[in-house]
């Protein structure tokens, strides 16, 4: 075996013949100068030389460039289309190294069996799946669209890793590695190339000129010069010929290339680039389009993937089969009366005939209202689990989209699938989102936002509850910003407003969680225990107790929930987490202790102050001090009440000064809530004589209602009614100062002290207080709260008609497959 060498590759053959391997290296150059002559596409033409060049040689085998690898890239056709795409990139890396094409190709020919054979066993699963599906087509199937694929989108296989890397290794080569060759002036193209008559043929470009010289000229690089102009070129290469006194028959070839593949790739890699990182987000619609095959049911990311754009004007709305949901209006405490309200909607889809014959009509629907966390969401969850009729839910923010049209046709469809599972409930939650006020001049996407609401109006408009059996149900925090026209009767009939718990509702509340905790205690007489301690708690608020106490006991590796376990989650609840670990310097935790003693003085000798059960020093949450009191149930105030409140506020501020002479920052969320209070008695309850019994609400668009004369006079009343509030608190602190320092030495001592410590450093409270929780609910008519039902309602979950109930039990519990067949 001999090599001969070319560069830095080994050219193998057999034979000691000399001209045999110099032919093999021109038969080397010829494939690179093919290559090179297909620039745009891959023709049959091309393709057909190729295979001539190649068989006319007994040494295509052993050539850098594999005959076998060519053949099969340019025979693949469509079953591995980035192939062929990437062997037309070659054309353009013609006057890279050699090397690098060689490398090229081998990782070509690699990638290419890995793909063919990744596809045949694609085509062996798919097969097998069809030959499955055949065998069980009597079997009924959930989702007749499911595994289909539609004709008019096919299945485009992404393109393997590896081959994208090699597609940008082209691109890259081409303007890295790769060069035009040797730049020559006209001057050197006259002398050296035309004059000695060594030029094969002229490629012309553009703005440049490749020279091709004879194979028997050895002149190493290609060489190029630029050109102005191709009528430039002409006339100069006609007057240099004719110089040289050249014949015609002899002047040399020119063959014109009209397409400078330089720039033509330099505009297509960015084009190439964006298809890469585009092509997960093509394949994804593709898939989502073929795997929606229904919508509605228990699923609520049917009806096609979030790249679906055939599927955006369809609702997202679900219907909830009742067996899917755990609660129960057994669970729902707190909030009676708004429950037998809408036990009210259900018994009338139980039971019709019982409002028909006294000629009563159902409202068309009912808005729940109030604070976050005050059961809105739960109590119509319980609806859908006590209901045994379709339950459909949607959010009010799945109507808007990017794309204009949707919320309308959503809404459309929407109310398409309810009056289709008639009858039925439809709840939207958070409907502020699509049902604000219209005409404000919101920023960005109103218009959208108000046809949406404009179509949810029609469509309220366009259906009987009579007819239909439809109740609509909605849910909000805010409904101040609700369009009028949402309201109006006939409508949303019903404002089923739910207020914060009051101290029966919590104690009902706290039953219903602490059934599912482990402790020994009495859960009827802890319950009321804990009401008694949350004053101003949410549903949501005893819910986060009730967890945060057993999270606790938790800590703690205890076996049962105890007391002190829920003390500590009222805290934690209320104040934020310990922080033990935080350090003071001593005089900062000095002040600090000074600070709470102030306020636990002057709570402890005013009348109208809420009663004291602790004081720390141990930081919790952003507060360095901490002050736990017992506030009554209390929905009216006068202004000595609040006058009070205010005086309490100010303690630590005013201790400060008296002790040290100075104030510090300690005061500030103080401060703040003093400032919010005054003015709430100026500017909304009316409690300034110079004012006078007015009230402003807040002004929108960072515009008072009133004017700026009216403004310094409030301005002057808050300002008296702070200082009066402060000039009563110092006076009273200067006159317990032994009391002051007494618990603030024993908080330095103890960092804790509760209401038994502070009876023992400063004697019973003056004046009459208010601590269990038979105290707070003596004279309101019982211990708990009233649960009894309307008789009409005593048999709200019997239907009369058990014919009708079997129905309506039917299409509960089938409504999801209707659902998806009928849509």
């Amino acid at each position: 075996m001999h090599s001969v060498s070319d560069e830095s590759h080994n050219l193998q053959f057999d034979g000691s013949d000399r001209e045999r391997g110099l032919d093999m290296i021109r038969l080397e150059r010829r494939l690179i100068d093919t290559l090179n002559r297909l620039r745009c596409k891959v023709h049959e033409r091309g393709c057909a030389q190729f295979k001539t060049s190649l068989t006319n040689t007994p040494f295509q085998k052993s050539t850098i460039i594999s005959g076998i690898s060519v053949f099969s890239l340019l025979e693949s056709g469509s079953q591995a289309w980035e192939w062929n795409v990437l062997l037309k990139s070659l054309q353009y890396v013609c006057f890279a190294r050699k090397k690098l094409i060689d490398d090229l190709l081998d990782q070509f020919e690699k990638n290419l069996k890995t793909a063919r054979k990744i596809t045949k066993e694609i085509n062996d699963k798919q097969a097998s799946e069809s030959s499955r599906k055949s065998n069980n087509d009597d079997q009924p199937s959930e989702n007749p669209n499911r595994g289909k694929r539609p004709s008019s989108f096919p299945d485009i296989p992404m393109p393997p890793l590896s081959a994208v890397l090699a597609a940008i290794a082209a691109f890259v080569a081409l303007f890295l590695v790769a060069n035009k060759g040797k730049e020559i002036s006209w001057k050197e193209f006259y002398t050296e190339y035309l004059e000695k008559g060594i030029i094969d043929r002229l490629i012309v470009h553009r703005t440049w000129v490749e020279v091709r010289v004879r194979e028997d000229a050895s002149v190493g690089v290609t060489p190029y010069f630029y050109i102005g102009s191709v009528d430039t070129f002409e006339r100069s290469l006609a007057t240099a010929q004719q110089h040289l006194g050249i014949n015609p028959e002899n002047q040399v070839t020119v063959i014109y290339n009209p397409v400078d593949t330089a720039s033509l790739i330099s505009s297509l890699i960015p084009v190439a680039i964006l298809f890469l990182l585009a092509w997960p987000i093509i394949r994804m619609f593709f898939s989502s389009r073929r795997s929606s095959g229904g919508r509605g049911g228990t699923n609520p990311f049917s009806g096609g993937g979030p790249f679906n754009m055939f599927g955006f004007g369809q609702s997202t709305a679900r219907l909830i089969n009742k067996n899917d949901i755990d609660v129960k209006f057994s669970d729902v405490a707190g909030c009676e009366e708004a429950k037998i309200e809408i036990m009210e909607f259900v018994n009338f889809l139980k039971n019709p005939e019982q409002y028909k014959k006294l000629g009563a009509k159902i409202p068309k629907g009912a808005i729940l209202t109030g604070p976050p966390g005050t059961g809105k969401t739960l109590l119509a969850k319980a609806t859908a689990g006590e209901a045994n009729v379709p339950f459909i839910t949607v959010s009010g923010s799945e109507f808007l989209e990017m794309f204009v049209g949707v919320g309308p046709a959503r809404v459309r469809d929407m109310f398409s699938m309810a009056r289709k599972n008639a009858p039925c409930i439809l709840f939207i939650d958070e409907i502020d989102a699509v049902g604000r006020k219209r005409g404000e001049g919101r920023f960005g996407g109103h218009s959208e936002q108000e046809n949406t609401l404009n179509q949810l109006l029609v469509e309220m408009d366009g259906f009987s509850t009579e007819e239909s059996s439809v109740i609509v149900i909605a849910a909000t925090n805010r409904p101040d910003i609700l369009d009028a026209a949402l309201l109006r009767p006939g409508r949303f009939d019903r404002q089923i407003y739910i207020p914060v718990p009051d101290i029966k509702g919590r104690a009902s509340i706290f039953r219903v969680h602490l059934a599912k905790l482990k402790t020994t205690l009495d859960k009827v007489e802890l319950s009321r225990k804990l009401a008694a301690l949350t004053p101003g708690f949410s549903g949501a608020d005893v819910a986060n107790v009730c967890n945060e106490a057993a999270l606790v006991a938790a800590r703690d590796a205890g076996n049962e929930i105890i007391f002190k376990n829920f003390e500590q989650a009222i805290e934690r609840v209320v104040a934020g987490m310990e922080k033990k670990s935080q350090v003071l310097q001593p005089e900062e935790k000095k002040v600090v202790a000074f600070h709470e003693a102030g306020h636990a003085i002057t709570g402890w000798f005013l009348k109208h102050a809420d009663p004291l059960l602790k004081v720390s020093i141990i930081p919790r949450g952003k507060g360095l001090g901490y002050a736990q009191y017992l506030p009554r149930e209390q929905y009216l105030y006068s202004t000595e009440q609040l006058l009070d409140r205010m005086c309490m506020m100010l303690g630590g501020r005013v201790s400060e000064e008296i002790f040290f002479g100075r104030v510090t920052t300690g005061a500030q969320d103080d401060l703040q809530k003093i400032t919010e209070m005054a003015y709430s008695q100026i500017v909304k309850f009316g409690m300034s004589k110079k004012v006078g019994p007015l009230s402003f609400t807040e002004g929108s668009n960072f515009q008072k209602p009133y004017s700026e004369t009216t403004a310094e006079l409030i301005d002057q009343e808050v300002r008296n009614l702070v200082d009066t509030a402060y000039k009563r608190t110092h006076e009273l602190l200067e006159s317990k100062k032994p009391q002051i320092e007494t618990v603030a030495e024993r908080l330095l001592q103890n960092e804790i002290i509760s209401r038994e410590d502070l009876i023992e450093l400063l004697g019973p409270r003056p004046f009459a207080e208010k601590q269990t929780y038979e105290e707070f609910v003596a004279g309101t008519g019982g211990l708990d709260e009233d649960i009894t039902l309307p008789k009409g309602l005593e048999s709200w979950n019997k239907s009369v008609n058990l014919e009708d109930n079997s129905e309506t039990k039917a299409k509960a519990t089938n409504g999801t497959d209707k659902a998806n067949k009928e849509r």
